[in-house]
């Protein structure tokens, strides 16, 4: 596991990312990504499907460290947490 990248899914899940399951295979999951400074519970799952499949399209180190700066008002703000 590392600090950024796409959370875990199970196996039934995959089939929703479609032609980006096997790059979502091939990431490390992370502790924290897009779907978590975007909302969570707020968002859906066709939505996190999305944010995932944009982090390993467009994945980097500045988008690592944005979205690690972004994880920290998140987390204090509960944004998304049910």
């Amino acid at each position: 596991m590392s600090l950024v990248g796409p959370r875990p899914v199970v196996e039934d899940e995959l089939a929703i990312y479609g032609r980006s399951a096997s790059h979502y295979l091939r990431a490390r999951p992370g502790l924290t990504g897009l779907w978590q400074i975007s909302g969570r519970s707020d968002v859906t799952y066709r939505e996190r499907v999305h944010l995932d499949r944009l982090y390993l399209r467009h994945w980097s180190l500045p988008l690592d460290l944005w979205i690690l700066i972004r994880t920290v008002p998140a987390v204090i703000q509960s944004r998304g947490a049910r």
